[in-house]
């Protein structure tokens, strides 16, 4: 992972031309920890970082959003999570990006966890996090990076958080775990494809399961 983010930095410093980075994966896969460790090493003063999150549709809205997908030759019936790409407002994201792209300045989206932030075109590196970097046009990406991590690896990190932090119910989350994870098998993982670098994560180990990066 550090020869990764070595090559990466090597790159973006002798490139004569701005840069954006797209980093996915779903939920307690890494990519947010891989993101802030390459925002760190990199000039923050030159440094966009888009977090993704608020193109993602609300989940008090998605909870009426009850869709039918088969998983392994079974039915199932239930709401649609992040994992799906109509629960993101990807033409909204697809255009700030390719503001950015076109020199134009823009605020990102105003949440209640998270505040609006100037981004700047003149910035050498954007970098783009989030589910919604999976479903995009890939064009708009010099660099896209994919983490993924097994489920039950999955349930563990996401236990610590939503048990301890939130006081979710562990039956509830169990449920919902299961689904989630089905739901990033059949309509998130398939676009895993388009990434330059793939990474898997579990707590034992770090797998590079692709990478074609190479000082593009």
């Amino acid at each position: 992972m550090d020869t990764l983010l070595q090559e990466i930095i090597n790159w973006i410093k002798i490139a004569d031309q701005q840069i954006v980075i797209g980093i996915s994966g779903h939920g307690a896969a890494g990519k947010t920890t891989f993101s802030n460790k390459l925002v760190n090493l990199l000039n923050q003063d030159e440094v966009n970082y888009i977090n993704t999150d608020p193109y993602i549709v609300s989940s008090n809205i998605r909870k009426h959003a009850i869709i039918d997908y088969t998983y392994e030759n079974e039915n199932h019936r239930y709401k649609m999570t992040a994992c799906h790409p109509s629960a993101h407002h990807l033409p909204s994201l697809e255009r700030d990006i390719q503001m950015v792209r076109e020199g134009l300045d823009l605020c990102t989206i105003e949440t209640h966890y998270m505040n609006s932030k100037l981004i700047y075109s003149k910035n050498k590196v954007t970098i783009v996090e989030g589910m919604s970097v999976a479903f995009i046009n890939p064009d708009l990406f010099d660099l896209k990076i994919h983490f993924y991590t097994d489920g039950e690896t999955e349930l563990m990190r996401r236990s610590n958080r939503d048990i301890i932090e939130r006081g979710t119910d562990i039956n509830y989350l169990r449920q919902s775990h299961e689904e989630r994870r089905i739901q990033y098998e059949v309509f998130m993982h398939p676009y895993s494809h388009r990434f330059d670098v793939i990474i898997k994560m579990t707590d034992e180990t770090i797998t590079l399961e692709k990478n074609t990066f190479a000082f593009k």
